[in-house]
């Protein structure tokens, strides 16, 4: 039951002009470091990371550039995170279920259908 009112919701949220992927962002400052003194703080942790998680060579890189990395590295691995979680929801890559997952779930009322319809869903 939890399953169709968390898609219900979704679909709401997508009649309000909300509920799609770049809705689902989380905030710049979650993806961390922000600022290069930041990073300099926890720089053995942050290298290591760079090193480790990311295989990316920083030998003669300066903390802005290492700060970019890292960052980008981050936003990469979230959108894989995002990707993998839409596809388990039924949802399109966009975050919109799909019409299939609705039909399962019940909840494949003739609004639905025309809301998903006019967000390209068929």
């Amino acid at each position: 039951m939890s399953e169709a009112v968390y898609n219900f919701q979704r679909i709401f949220n997508l009649k309000m002009g909300f509920g799609r992927r770049k809705h689902d962002h989380i905030p710049y400052r979650a993806m961390g470091p922000v600022t290069v003194d930041e990073y300099k703080s926890r720089q053995e942790r942050y290298d290591e990371q760079l090193v480790k998680k990311s295989g990316v060579d920083i030998t003669g890189k300066l903390a802005e550039e290492k700060v970019a990395l890292l960052r980008r590295f981050r936003q990469e691995q979230y959108e894989k995170l995002q990707d993998a979680v839409y596809k388990r929801r039924g949802w399109t890559q966009d975050g919109i279920p799909t019409v299939e997952t609705v039909k399962r779930l019940g909840i494949d009322f003739p609004e639905v259908m025309e809301l998903l319809r006019a967000h390209g869903i068929e």
